[in-house]
């Protein structure tokens, strides 16, 4: 007959091995369909600048998922202009999952960080009410060698995103895969559609 210090000591065990896993367990992505639309939504990265389009990280992604992606980057763009823009692009484009690369024209001009994160956090609300899947991607702050904004991790934790917070400030500190200070060449965007596509794959989406 099991003792009351060898119940309580299984029950403990039980407790501290499931807070482990939960705390283990990452955010995971519904399937896509052979006909499946992914939205990848940002400023210059997302549209290409420093390469041609048709070898932007949209166009890359494309190929390597055989999906449509549709490219709906604008050079230039703020959080404040993106979130403006949002609601009439998933209107017509219906996607099923959307890739949000965005905030590194408002950090590069010292905008409120506070305010961008709530530009960005009204962007996933929105796309999250039509059902669309979210992926976000930080951007890195404007220090030498520095990682992607803080207030990218706090959206993905609230919202219990995929999200990558290497990638972009990876890729942004390799002199041979940029094309100027803060955009990529052609071979760095291709780098990038393969860390996306990889993280698509790890999330279940592919």
């Amino acid at each position: 007959m099991m003792t009351l210090r060898k119940y309580n000591y299984r029950l403990l065990l039980l407790l501290v091995t499931t807070t482990l896993l939960w705390g283990c367990s990452k955010p995971a992505l519904e399937p896509l369909a052979s006909d499946g639309v992914i939205l990848a939504f940002g400023d210059s990265l997302t549209a290409g600048v420093g390469t041609s389009k048709d070898k932007s990280y949209p166009a890359v992604l494309e190929s390597l998922t055989g999906l449509e992606i549709i490219n709906a980057g604008i050079s230039g763009e703020t959080t404040t202009q993106g979130l403006a823009r949002l609601p009439k692009v998933i209107g017509k484009t219906s996607p099923n999952l959307m890739i949000l690369i965005e905030g590194g024209n408002d950090i590069l001009r010292n905008k409120n960080y506070a305010q961008i994160q709530q530009n960005l956090d009204d962007m996933i609300t929105l796309a999250r009410s039509e059902n669309i899947q979210v992926v976000l991607l930080g951007v890195p702050e404007k220090k030498l060698f520095s990682s992607a904004a803080p207030f990218y991790q706090q959206l993905a934790d609230k919202h219990q995103l995929v999200y990558d917070n290497n990638l972009i400030s990876d890729l942004l500190h390799q002199r041979s895969l940029k094309s100027d200070p803060v955009h990529l060449n052609a071979r760095g965007y291709e780098q990038m559609a393969q860390g996306i596509h990889q993280l698509l794959l790890d999330h279940g989406a592919l």
